[in-house]
């Protein structure tokens, strides 16, 4: 108890600093665009219940329509083929949504190639100077993206043969689903990269850390802020029964 009184005071104070790695959820948040043939995923929208009128004189509130991966999401192991048979997003552990959290920035090189791939040798190079990844922790892939979060052509980045975001080699992702990491995090849409869909397997970091019961948050913004080592984040998804996701508020616990 005296550890987490002095946490607490810590944050009143400030010396210990909350920072929302969460993008806002409104209509023109980016969403994920499949080809014509699949399913697509609602963008977010409010619709008015009362407003301190004759619908309900004393009180504001809205309906929410959108869909569990929009915006600011985890995505829970069942989102994937390869962890259907693993725990939906109501299933995961709370324990499981709070973890030591490093940074690996490589905004630099996405700067010069939006398509840029994280790739084993850059773990192992980023490890060889701060340390082994944190076992029950994240993993949070700074690129810079979140500078396009405003403009959903931008974020998509997209041309005649699809969008050009950064993400993970095939190989990064099955060196990544064997270690102890909870999951990784992004500042893209989802956790792969943009032209990841012809890739072998086909969007290895879904594939290989859902398959590994490993979740994936995505849409962060304020990396920048954060430490290379020595952050705690929390993720807090909704409950959803069922769910293979859900929009969450992600937040970060840094020392100043």
């Amino acid at each position: 108890m005296p550890d987490l009184a002095s946490l607490a005071a810590q944050i009143v104070d400030g010396s210990v600093e909350v920072v929302d790695l969460t993008a806002p959820l409104h209509a023109s948040t980016p969403i994920l665009r499949l080809p014509a043939q699949f399913g697509q995923t609602a963008p977010f929208s409010l619709e008015e219940i009362s407003r301190y009128d004759e619908r309900g004189p004393a009180w504001y509130w809205n309906n929410i329509h959108t869909g569990e991966h929009t915006g600011t999401h985890l995505d829970a192991p069942n989102h994937w083929v390869s962890g259907k048979d693993l725990p939906d997003v109501a299933q995961i552990p709370p324990q499981r949504l709070v973890g030591p959290a490093v940074v690996i920035d490589r905004a630099v090189d996405v700067a010069a190639n939006p398509d840029y791939l994280l790739d084993v040798a850059d773990l192992e190079e980023w490890q060889s100077v701060h340390g082994t990844l944190p076992a029950r922790g994240w993993l949070l892939y700074r690129t810079g993206w979140s500078r396009h979060g405003d403009d959903p052509a931008s974020f998509a980045n997209a041309d005649d043969a699809g969008p050009h975001t950064p993400g993970f080699t095939p190989a990064a992702a099955r060196y990544l689903a064997a270690t102890g990491l909870l999951g990784v995090g992004v500042e893209t849409v989802g956790t792969d990269a943009g032209q990841a869909g012809g890739f072998d397997p086909p969007y290895p970091c879904h594939d290989m850390l859902l398959g590994s019961n490993m979740y994936g948050l995505t849409q962060l913004r304020n990396l920048d802020r954060l430490p290379v080592t020595g952050s705690i984040v929390i993720a807090a998804p909704l409950p959803i029964a069922g769910g293979s996701g859900s929009p969450a508020r992600v937040l970060a616990l840094i020392a100043r």
